[in-house]
């Protein structure tokens, strides 16, 4: 072999650095400046909103524009499972893991039914 970058194992070394650099950098970060930020501050606001909106987008795009098997399902059966999910998260005071196990429950039963 004629250098380092020749090895084998070279390029897993460098996907775990730049891997370990892309996010411990940031999560370090996160900390430290986490303990200063107050919670009604703009830039949490900011932050939380901005969250609130990619998540929104995902599941925006998981209803309208699915992959794979949750694509052989009809829109009208997704968005049934969504709009009962949304409804049970919100009678039981905001618990997401029951709102998230009742949309699954509608969309499996649905998908069973029709199929």
């Amino acid at each position: 072999m004629n250098g380092l970058s020749e090895a084998w194992w070279w390029p897993f070394v460098m996907i775990l650095v730049a891997g370990w650099l892309a996010t411990d950098v940031w999560r370090w970060l996160g900390v430290l400046a986490g303990g200063r930020l107050r919670e009604d501050s703009e830039v949490f606001i900011w932050v939380r909103c901005v969250a609130t909106a990619l998540i929104a987008g995902v599941i925006a795009k998981l209803l309208l524009f699915p992959q794979g098997a949750l694509a052989e399902t009809p829109l009208a059966l997704r968005l049934l499972a969504a709009a009962c999910g949304f409804t049970a998260f919100l009678v039981f005071r905001q618990r997401v893991v029951v709102g998230v196990l009742t949309g699954e429950a509608v969309l499996l039963t649905g998908w069973f039914v029709l199929g």
